[in-house]
Protein backbone atom coordinates (compact mmCIF):
# COMPACT_ATOMS: atom_id res chain seq x y z
CA UNK A 1 0.00 0.00 0.00
CA UNK A 2 1.12 3.76 -0.61
CA UNK A 3 0.84 6.44 1.92
CA UNK A 4 -0.77 9.63 0.22
CA UNK A 5 1.61 12.22 1.82
CA UNK A 6 -1.05 14.89 1.42
CA UNK A 7 -3.82 12.22 3.62
CA UNK A 8 -0.44 11.94 5.86
CA UNK A 9 0.63 15.68 6.49
CA UNK A 10 -3.44 15.92 7.15
CA UNK A 11 -2.94 13.54 9.99
CA UNK A 12 0.64 15.20 11.34
CA UNK A 13 -1.30 18.64 11.86
CA UNK A 14 -4.11 16.99 13.48
CA UNK A 15 -2.13 15.29 15.51
CA UNK A 16 0.23 18.15 16.61
CA UNK A 17 -3.56 20.30 17.40
CA UNK A 18 -5.92 17.15 18.38
CA UNK A 19 -8.20 19.61 17.67
CA UNK A 20 -10.30 19.13 14.00
CA UNK A 21 -11.12 22.93 13.95
CA UNK A 22 -7.81 24.33 14.71
CA UNK A 23 -5.95 21.34 12.24
CA UNK A 24 -8.48 22.38 9.54
CA UNK A 25 -8.09 26.09 9.93
CA UNK A 26 -3.87 25.68 9.94
CA UNK A 27 -4.35 23.65 6.64
CA UNK A 28 -6.72 25.90 4.90
CA UNK A 29 -9.47 23.63 4.55
CA UNK A 30 -13.11 22.93 5.72
CA UNK A 31 -13.31 20.87 8.50
CA UNK A 32 -15.53 17.96 6.98
CA UNK A 33 -12.52 17.89 4.24
CA UNK A 34 -10.43 17.05 6.79
CA UNK A 35 -12.79 14.67 8.52
CA UNK A 36 -13.39 12.41 5.36
CA UNK A 37 -9.72 12.66 4.93
CA UNK A 38 -8.67 11.22 8.13
CA UNK A 39 -11.39 8.45 7.81
CA UNK A 40 -9.77 7.41 4.24
CA UNK A 41 -6.41 7.14 5.96
CA UNK A 42 -7.65 4.79 8.83
CA UNK A 43 -9.35 3.00 6.40
CA UNK A 44 -6.17 2.68 4.35
CA UNK A 45 -4.19 1.64 7.15
CA UNK A 46 -7.09 -0.82 8.65
CA UNK A 47 -6.80 1.28 11.91
CA UNK A 48 -8.04 3.80 14.34
CA UNK A 49 -5.71 6.53 14.46
CA UNK A 50 -7.96 8.72 17.14
CA UNK A 51 -9.85 8.24 19.99
CA UNK A 52 -13.03 11.00 19.47
CA UNK A 53 -15.61 11.62 22.05
CA UNK A 54 -17.67 15.29 22.17
CA UNK A 55 -14.93 16.98 24.35
CA UNK A 56 -11.48 15.29 23.44
CA UNK A 57 -9.43 13.80 20.16
CA UNK A 58 -6.52 11.99 21.53
CA UNK A 59 -3.80 9.88 19.72
CA UNK A 60 -4.01 5.95 19.77
CA UNK A 61 -1.11 3.52 19.82
CA UNK A 62 -1.22 3.57 16.13
CA UNK A 63 -1.54 7.01 15.66
CA UNK A 64 1.27 8.41 17.82
CA UNK A 65 3.62 5.48 16.44
CA UNK A 66 2.31 7.11 12.81
CA UNK A 67 3.46 10.34 13.90
CA UNK A 68 6.54 9.34 14.95
CA UNK A 69 7.57 7.60 11.43
CA UNK A 70 5.04 10.40 9.45
CA UNK A 71 7.12 13.53 10.29
CA UNK A 72 10.52 12.55 8.94
CA UNK A 73 8.63 10.57 6.13
CA UNK A 74 7.19 14.66 5.19
CA UNK A 75 10.22 16.02 5.96
CA UNK A 76 12.28 13.81 3.67
CA UNK A 77 9.11 14.40 0.50
CA UNK A 78 9.87 18.32 1.65
CA UNK A 79 13.74 17.87 0.85
CA UNK A 80 13.01 16.28 -2.22
CA UNK A 81 11.08 18.25 -3.54
CA UNK A 82 13.40 21.56 -2.86
CA UNK A 83 16.59 19.65 -4.24
CA UNK A 84 14.79 18.09 -7.66
CA UNK A 85 13.80 21.76 -8.12
CA UNK A 86 17.06 22.61 -7.80
CA UNK A 87 18.60 20.42 -10.51
CA UNK A 88 15.95 21.72 -12.53
CA UNK A 89 17.45 25.47 -12.26
CA UNK A 90 20.39 24.04 -13.71
CA UNK A 91 22.29 25.95 -10.91
CA UNK A 92 24.34 23.76 -7.66
CA UNK A 93 23.46 25.67 -4.58
CA UNK A 94 25.31 24.10 -1.01
CA UNK A 95 23.10 25.30 1.47
CA UNK A 96 25.03 25.84 4.98
CA UNK A 97 23.06 26.22 8.68
CA UNK A 98 24.44 27.86 11.83
CA UNK A 99 23.49 28.41 15.10
CA UNK A 100 23.22 31.92 16.66
CA UNK A 101 27.14 32.89 17.75
CA UNK A 102 29.19 30.55 15.83
CA UNK A 103 31.42 32.09 12.72
CA UNK A 104 31.73 29.52 9.50
CA UNK A 105 33.45 32.20 7.53
CA UNK A 106 36.83 30.78 7.10
CA UNK A 107 35.14 27.30 6.28
CA UNK A 108 33.13 28.95 3.75
CA UNK A 109 36.09 30.65 2.14
CA UNK A 110 37.92 27.08 1.80
CA UNK A 111 35.15 25.85 0.43
CA UNK A 112 34.43 28.44 -2.12
CA UNK A 113 38.07 28.11 -2.94
CA UNK A 114 37.72 24.45 -3.84
CA UNK A 115 34.26 24.86 -5.68
CA UNK A 116 34.24 28.24 -7.16
CA UNK A 117 30.46 27.53 -9.38
CA UNK A 118 28.81 26.83 -6.67
CA UNK A 119 26.51 29.26 -5.19
CA UNK A 120 26.60 29.32 -1.22
CA UNK A 121 23.49 29.80 0.76
CA UNK A 122 23.76 30.31 4.58
CA UNK A 123 21.12 30.07 6.97
CA UNK A 124 20.97 30.94 10.48
CA UNK A 125 18.88 28.08 12.54
CA UNK A 126 17.61 28.13 15.88
CA UNK A 127 17.39 25.15 18.74
CA UNK A 128 13.83 24.66 17.29
CA UNK A 129 14.73 23.91 13.67
CA UNK A 130 18.55 23.11 13.14
CA UNK A 131 17.95 19.28 12.81
CA UNK A 132 14.63 19.92 11.18
CA UNK A 133 16.40 22.29 8.55
CA UNK A 134 18.51 19.22 7.43
CA UNK A 135 15.26 17.10 7.28
CA UNK A 136 13.28 19.22 5.11
CA UNK A 137 16.37 20.24 3.02
CA UNK A 138 16.59 23.80 3.86
CA UNK A 139 20.14 23.37 4.65
CA UNK A 140 22.83 20.20 2.90
CA UNK A 141 24.59 20.61 6.44
CA UNK A 142 24.33 22.21 9.86
CA UNK A 143 26.59 23.36 12.39
CA UNK A 144 24.63 22.59 15.30
CA UNK A 145 24.83 23.00 19.29
CA UNK A 146 24.20 19.79 21.24
CA UNK A 147 22.20 18.05 21.88
CA UNK A 148 20.07 17.56 19.24
CA UNK A 149 18.01 14.06 18.31
CA UNK A 150 20.91 12.34 15.78
CA UNK A 151 18.95 9.94 14.46
CA UNK A 152 19.33 9.50 10.79
CA UNK A 153 22.31 12.10 11.05
CA UNK A 154 25.92 11.67 10.58
CA UNK A 155 27.52 13.88 13.68
CA UNK A 156 31.22 14.94 13.60
CA UNK A 157 32.52 16.92 16.59
CA UNK A 158 34.07 20.26 15.82
CA UNK A 159 35.00 22.01 19.18
CA UNK A 160 33.48 22.24 22.70
CA UNK A 161 33.09 25.67 24.27
CA UNK A 162 32.47 27.00 27.85
CA UNK A 163 28.95 28.07 28.92
CA UNK A 164 28.21 31.36 30.68
CA UNK A 165 25.46 32.49 33.54
CA UNK A 166 24.11 35.37 31.35
CA UNK A 167 22.55 37.92 33.96
CA UNK A 168 21.00 40.95 34.96
CA UNK A 169 23.76 43.62 35.33
CA UNK A 170 22.52 44.28 38.42
CA UNK A 171 22.53 40.95 39.57
CA UNK A 172 24.36 39.97 43.39
CA UNK A 173 26.24 37.87 41.34
CA UNK A 174 26.97 40.03 38.08
CA UNK A 175 30.79 41.28 39.77
CA UNK A 176 31.82 37.72 40.28
CA UNK A 177 34.64 36.50 38.39
CA UNK A 178 33.45 32.60 38.40
CA UNK A 179 30.11 31.32 40.21
CA UNK A 180 29.16 27.26 40.57
CA UNK A 181 26.43 26.10 39.79
CA UNK A 182 25.04 25.90 43.67
CA UNK A 183 25.18 30.04 43.24
CA UNK A 184 21.88 29.29 40.98
CA UNK A 185 19.87 26.77 42.79
CA UNK A 186 17.41 29.46 43.95
CA UNK A 187 17.42 31.28 40.07
CA UNK A 188 14.57 30.88 37.86
CA UNK A 189 17.17 29.63 34.99
CA UNK A 190 14.79 30.63 31.34
CA UNK A 191 16.52 27.34 29.48
CA UNK A 192 14.62 24.22 29.40
CA UNK A 193 15.55 22.58 32.52
CA UNK A 194 16.60 19.20 30.59
CA UNK A 195 19.21 21.73 28.56
CA UNK A 196 20.80 21.97 32.00
CA UNK A 197 20.51 18.93 34.02
CA UNK A 198 23.30 20.34 36.74
CA UNK A 199 20.73 23.43 37.63
CA UNK A 200 17.78 21.39 37.50
CA UNK A 201 18.91 18.96 39.86
CA UNK A 202 19.64 21.57 42.56
CA UNK A 203 16.84 23.81 41.60
CA UNK A 204 14.20 25.20 44.08
CA UNK A 205 11.75 26.26 42.50
CA UNK A 206 11.81 23.08 40.33
CA UNK A 207 11.69 21.05 44.22
CA UNK A 208 9.15 23.00 45.36
CA UNK A 209 6.66 23.47 42.23
CA UNK A 210 6.96 27.16 42.30
CA UNK A 211 8.86 27.21 38.94
CA UNK A 212 6.34 29.56 36.20
CA UNK A 213 5.65 27.32 33.14
CA UNK A 214 8.60 27.58 30.52
CA UNK A 215 8.42 30.24 27.79
CA UNK A 216 9.27 28.93 24.68
CA UNK A 217 12.39 31.14 22.93
CA UNK A 218 12.14 31.16 19.11
CA UNK A 219 15.63 33.59 19.05
CA UNK A 220 18.28 34.42 22.09
CA UNK A 221 17.71 38.18 21.68
CA UNK A 222 14.17 37.34 22.87
CA UNK A 223 16.01 35.30 25.80
CA UNK A 224 18.35 38.83 26.39
CA UNK A 225 15.37 40.69 26.65
CA UNK A 226 14.06 38.88 29.22
CA UNK A 227 17.35 38.23 31.16
CA UNK A 228 17.88 41.85 30.79
CA UNK A 229 14.00 42.86 32.23
CA UNK A 230 14.98 40.80 35.28
CA UNK A 231 12.73 37.68 34.36
CA UNK A 232 15.29 35.33 34.91
CA UNK A 233 18.72 34.49 33.55
CA UNK A 234 20.25 31.98 30.81
CA UNK A 235 22.73 29.50 30.18
CA UNK A 236 24.34 30.12 26.69
CA UNK A 237 27.78 28.98 25.16
CA UNK A 238 30.43 31.56 25.69
CA UNK A 239 30.60 32.63 22.41
CA UNK A 240 27.40 33.43 21.88
CA UNK A 241 27.06 35.70 24.90
CA UNK A 242 30.08 37.59 22.91
CA UNK A 243 28.08 37.82 19.98
CA UNK A 244 24.89 39.49 21.55
CA UNK A 245 26.74 41.80 24.19
CA UNK A 246 25.07 44.56 25.65
CA UNK A 247 25.59 46.57 28.27
CA UNK A 248 22.20 45.30 30.12
CA UNK A 249 23.46 41.87 30.81
CA UNK A 250 26.31 40.54 32.22
CA UNK A 251 27.94 36.73 31.45
CA UNK A 252 29.63 35.11 34.29
CA UNK A 253 31.72 31.83 33.76
CA UNK A 254 29.86 28.74 35.64
CA UNK A 255 33.25 26.85 36.73
CA UNK A 256 31.49 23.32 37.03
CA UNK A 257 29.03 22.88 34.29
CA UNK A 258 29.59 20.54 31.20
CA UNK A 259 30.76 22.89 27.89
CA UNK A 260 28.57 22.86 24.96
CA UNK A 261 29.82 20.84 22.01
CA UNK A 262 29.23 22.17 18.71
CA UNK A 263 29.12 19.91 15.79
CA UNK A 264 28.99 19.23 11.76
CA UNK A 265 25.60 17.24 11.05
CA UNK A 266 23.80 15.98 7.72
CA UNK A 267 21.56 13.81 6.77
CA UNK A 268 23.26 10.21 6.96
CA UNK A 269 21.91 8.57 3.50
CA UNK A 270 23.33 11.83 1.36
CA UNK A 271 26.12 10.63 -0.72
CA UNK A 272 27.05 14.27 -2.03
CA UNK A 273 31.09 14.76 -2.34
CA UNK A 274 29.69 18.81 -1.91
CA UNK A 275 29.12 17.84 2.28
CA UNK A 276 32.04 15.53 2.84
CA UNK A 277 34.42 18.13 1.03
CA UNK A 278 32.90 20.69 3.95
CA UNK A 279 33.20 18.02 6.44
CA UNK A 280 36.87 17.42 5.50
CA UNK A 281 37.30 21.63 5.62
CA UNK A 282 35.82 21.80 9.00
CA UNK A 283 37.46 18.74 10.65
Amino acid sequence: MDVDLRKLRYFVVLAEELNFGRAAQRLHIAQPVLSRQIRALEDELHVPLFVRDKRSTELTAAGRQLLEDGRPLLAAAEALKRRVAQAARGTTRFSIGFMPGITVTDWVRAFTARHPDVEVELVRTTWDDQVEALHDGRVDVSVVRLPIDQRGLTVRPIFAEPRVAVLPAEHRLAGKESIEIIDLAAERVLNDPDAVPEWRDISVQLREGTAPPARRYTSIEEKLEDVASGQGIAIIPKSTSEYYNRPDVVHVPVGDIGPNQVCLAWISTRRSPLIHDFAEIVS
